[in-house]
């Protein structure tokens, strides 16, 4: 490779230590899986509570066909607007306005559960509220809890709601008047039996029921609490997974890294293997650079990488490396395939067409062409990790070096793609289209820098008009 030197410093950046900066990429996927499950959840929670609220009110005038359960109404009204607001401002991490709303919710609902109804028309003892067994609705609340927060907030949900109905229960048992009338004849009613009497004493709290209700709703909470635990601990391992997928989509096309995630640890196997391989270079960028400040450079060679990894993804090639101003690339890695070098070959066309495509852009921008050396090779090569704390996926071997040296050449031959015979032989087993390898023009004897054996080459020439390479 030749003209890199200005690339690789504009490229450079001091490298940080492995642990930290794979703590700060767990980090951030661990904190956008966060955001991405609370947002669902949220919206999904919403959602519940806007079908289960109006279901809840149709059901309670059937329970209680009267004007007055139009007050229920209300507070069922009430909770779907806390609940929109609930999903309006939640967001991953502690938030106080996200708790307070939270708390308002188990506020409304124990109010409107223990507090008689002002409409009704009907004067019952505030003892009569707790017969109604409006505790149940609660787990409505718990129930759609699970969706969204996390498992400390619906554990707190349990234990703040004992606390506030265990709060309520004995705020009203001190404060409610007692109708002695009504437990007099109760009493006159059933005094041969003092258990029915005493359970149907319209000013009794019946304490051991209530203290029931809430032991169960509490063992309940901490239960889902502790699955919505596992439940994170599962999302944060898929993070970690997708983490890591999305790091190996950096490298290799997606057909390669369903492959990869479907196998376990196929790279760390070393072996020889046929491969293609693809060297790419832009010409005269050295002098290119030296026209433009750095962040045209930078934004250049973003431009350039981009296009051309594209089109290696494209055919079902793997990323090696970046070198600069140009890349390496190999098709048949980390597995064989049936069309590797017939892959390599479109791919080094495309990336022509893509680039005159891309210079028609620039032309018309008032920027400089961009011209590039292509050379790709057929061949033996290793595979497998090198390196000791830090591996690194490696395909070395003397075919990489021709490939290289092909790349070179391309400038001597004015060239922009130098094909090794072997290369082409191998398109012809792969039963490529003739059109692949139309243009190509035979160039035998090439010395090889390097190598003592001449070699035999083809090369493709292109006019301005990429059109014209396929004539």
């Amino acid at each position: 490779m030749t003209d890199t030197s200005l690339a690789q410093q504009a490229s450079y950046r001091p490298e940080r230590p492995v642990d930290l900066a794979n703590a700060i990429a767990d980090n951030a996927y661990t904190k956008a899986a966060l955001e991405a499950h609370k947002q669902r959840g949220l919206e999904l929670a919403v959602r519940a509570r806007w079908i289960a609220m109006p279901i809840i009110g149709v059901m309670l005038v059937f329970v209680n066909p009267a004007w007055d359960v139009l007050y229920y109404h209300g507070v069922l009204a009430l909770l779907c607007v806390n609940g929109w607001l609930i999903g309006r401002l939640g967001k991953v991490g502690q938030s106080r306005a996200e708790l307070f709303l939270i708390f308002l919710d188990l506020m409304i609902m124990t109010l409107g559960m223990v507090v008689p109804n002002p409409f009704s028309p009907h004067d019952i003892p505030t003892a009569m509220q707790y017969r109604f067994d409006n505790f149940i609705y609660f787990y409505v609340i718990l129930a759609a809890g699970t969706l969204a927060y996390s498992w400390r907030t619906v554990i707190a949900i349990g234990t703040w709601t004992a606390g506030m109905w265990t709060g309520a229960l004995l705020l009203a048992w001190w404060l409610s008047p007692v109708d002695e009338e009504l437990r007099q004849k109760t009493s006159e009613l059933f005094g041969d039996n003092e258990l029915l009497a005493k359970f149907l004493d319209p000013n009794s709290f019946m304490f051991h029921l209530r203290i029931q209700e809430v032991v169960v709703f509490v063992i309940v909470a901490v239960t889902l609490g502790f699955s919505v635990r596992r439940f994170n601990a599962l999302l944060m391992n898929n993070a970690s997974l997708t983490r890591e997928r999305v790091n190996l989509s950096r490298y290799f096309s997606p057909n390669v890294v369903d492959q990869l995630s479907q196998n376990d640890e196929p790279l760390k196997q070393v072996r020889r293997q046929d491969v293609a391989i693809l060297f790419i270079d832009i010409i005269g960028f050295t002098r290119l650079a030296a026209k433009l400040d750095a962040l045209k450079v930078i934004e250049l060679l973003r431009g350039f990488h981009g296009r051309m990894e594209h089109e290696v993804f494209r055919h079902h090639g793997t990323l090696d490396k970046y070198l600069g101003d140009g890349l390496m690339a190999t098709f048949g890695t980390p597995m064989a395939g049936d069309q590797d070098a017939t892959n390599a070959l479109a791919c080094a066309r495309a990336m022509i067409v893509t680039l005159d495509q891309w210079n028609l852009e620039r032309r018309r921008k008032g920027e400089p062409e961009i011209h590039v050396g292509i050379g790709i090779h057929f061949g033996e090569t290793v595979l497998g990790d090198i390196g000791a704390n830090r591996l690194e996926y490696a395909v070395i071997g003397t075919a990489v070096n021709i490939a290289a040296r092909l790349e070179e050449m391309s400038r001597p031959l004015k060239a922009s793609i130098v094909m090794s015979d072997q290369l082409r032989q191998q398109t012809k087993v792969e039963k490529a289209e003739p059109g692949l390898i139309k243009g190509f023009v035979e160039q035998s004897g090439q010395e090889i820098r390097g190598f003592d054996d001449p070699m035999t080459v083809w090369t493709l020439r292109c006019s301005p008009s990429v059109v014209a390479c396929y004539k």
